[in-house]
């Protein structure tokens, strides 16, 4: 791998470590047995740490919960929603019903399949 990123290097390309991610899956019992803070991979003279991880706009943890996601999702939502309130006085109830589902909605329906299958008190204390 490294004989592969020296000659990246000498066709003027680099390895930027804070683009790069890395997904390690195990399950929580495994990751438990796992020291420090996490897998981690060398390339080079960068480490990468396995934390979270975007992949199509979900976050995936290594053991691919959905909490991180969720509360991302939620924070952007409740933003979107506070900054809609801002100019809620000047439009109409017609007009504001499609800035919401803009907004908001399409960012709940985006990877719904995901969060179908979450269990059910990830997905209620969080949206």
């Amino acid at each position: 791998m490294c004989d592969a990123i020296d000659h990246w290097t000498a066709k003027r390309l680099r390895l930027n470590p804070e683009e790069t991610e890395l997904i390690w899956v195990v399950s929580k019992h495994s990751l438990l047995k796992v020291s420090g803070s996490g897998p981690s991979l060398t390339l080079g003279a960068v480490n990468i740490n396995a934390d979270v991880v975007r992949v199509l706009g979900v976050m995936l943890t290594p053991d691919l919960s959905l909490d991180k996601h969720i509360t991302a999702l939620s924070a952007k939502c409740f933003f979107q929603l506070r900054q809609l309130r801002r100019i809620r006085r000047s439009l109409d109830d017609d007009s504001v019903a499609p800035l919401v589902h803009a907004f908001v909605v399409s960012r709940v329906d985006y990877c719904l399949g995901l969060l179908a299958g979450a269990p059910k008190k990830t997905t209620d204390s969080q949206l």
